[in-house]
């Protein structure tokens, strides 16, 4: 394969993956937890799973309250 052939398919490659790449920010905006329920349910959901991970004798060293 020619040089200046794979520049052009990696240029469009890259055009491509800019295109994607944007697209996924506009629909990751658009679903963005709003709610501050959502975000509170969420971290509530992280400190359950840290805690489960962590073993039995050893505490968390940080307790998140709302």
């Amino acid at each position: 394969m020619h040089a200046d052939i794979h520049l052009q398919l990696h240029a469009l490659a890259a055009t491509e993956l800019r295109h994607e790449a944007a697209a996924f920010r506009r629909r990751a905006a658009d679903q963005a937890p709003s709610s501050p329920l959502r975000v509170q349910l969420g971290w509530k959901l992280v400190e359950l799973g840290l805690r489960m991970v962590t073993p039995a004798n050893r505490r968390l060293p940080l307790t998140l309250t709302a």
